[in-house]
């Protein structure tokens, strides 16, 4: 018997209706089911749903007639690197989206993905605490988000969003998807990095910080962006740390950052430089939540890999052309 197949569509554009984006999880439903061999189980695990859940999306992908001799989606390649990743490193959530060869710009897809899985905590009645770390993507994850009223969930950073300076920065994520979904908000009260140890030290002894911090360590998920360390990488662009010091985290192996803290090839956090000064919430070096990593793009392939290699992420959302040079490196 021949293995079925899904029908093709543009998952990677931007606005997609809330059928299209349920067709595109029936799909993956489907391909889990079909073609992995998943049991219903197994699937509602994976796509964090009920079981009942999965069982209508496979369904739906049956009546919708997704189901064919052959499979014939945009996802098919993307929901097959996605396993392949999730099951090397081990990874609690994985979803990897369509790249656009033409504009090379991935933020729309990833940040219409990310917010599926985002939305699916914000809809909940259930109070819930959700914690973010700022940037681009993120920020385009949080603009896919509907408005809505949803008082009883707390919204908290892991990172303040200022340079030594007061500087602010310009991606900041939980003051804004807090207008839009109207839950509380908890910022860092801190810059990103602090000018020296002493004064981290003294910031976060602030009753402000710890009530962040312990809300952090209560979050159900933590979104993060994951980027590269370099010359005009966010953090140097964006104002956070100044020439001497990305040189030497350069200097020091330093690949990619999350929230400011900085970590080599191997995602082991770098010792002293900016690190001893980041005044965000300590970043976990074996991350023991649910902590969803949403980054794309050629530039943070080596960032994004020693990331999961340390294990500072136990969820990943990328784009097809990352999975596929990660996988390639392995």
């Amino acid at each position: 018997m021949r293995e079925p197949f899904l029908e093709r569509r543009d998952a990677s554009k931007a606005g997609l209706p809330l059928r299209t984006r349920k067709l595109d999880q029936a799909a993956h439903a489907a391909w889990l089911y079909y073609i992995a061999g998943n049991t219903q189980e197994e699937i509602a695990a994976k796509l964090n749903v009920s079981r009942q859940a999965a069982q209508r999306l496979v369904a739906l992908a049956v009546s919708e007639k997704l189901i064919k001799f052959r499979l014939d989606h945009p996802l098919r390649e993307c929901i097959a690197l996605a396993e392949s990743l999730r099951d090397k490193f081990e990874l609690s959530l994985c979803e990897v989206v369509p790249s656009d060869a033409g504009s090379g710009d991935t933020f729309n897809g990833i940040g219409v993905c990310a917010a599926t899985h985002l939305e699916t905590y914000l809809v909940a009645k259930t109070p819930t605490i959700l914690a973010f770390s700022t940037g681009r993507t993120l920020r385009s994850m949080v603009e896919q988000i509907p408005s809505m009223h949803q008082p009883q969930h707390k919204i908290v950073s892991i990172v303040g969003n200022m340079s030594q300076y007061g500087r602010a920065g310009r991606y900041e994520v939980v003051m804004h998807l807090s207008d839009r979904v109207g839950s509380q908000v908890y910022p860092v009260p801190t810059p990103v990095v602090a000018t020296s140890i002493e004064e981290r030290e003294l910031l976060q002894t602030q009753r402000s910080f710890i009530t962040v911090k312990n809300l952090v360590e209560q979050a159900k998920a933590t979104f993060v962006g994951i980027s590269q360390i370099g010359w005009n990488a966010p953090l140097h662009q964006d104002g956070f740390i100044n020439d001497d010091e990305v040189t030497q985290l350069i200097e020091l192996g330093a690949v990619g950052e999350i929230a400011g803290w900085a970590y080599d090839r191997q995602g082991v956090l770098i010792q002293g430089a900016t690190n001893s000064r980041v005044a965000g919430v300590p970043l976990e070096q074996t991350a023991q939540r649910l902590i969803i990593g949403i980054a794309g793009g050629v530039k943070k392939v080596e960032s994004i890999l020693a990331a999961l290699h340390g294990k500072l992420i136990t969820g990943l959302i990328t784009d097809e052309v990352v999975a596929q040079a990660i996988l390639d490196k392995i």
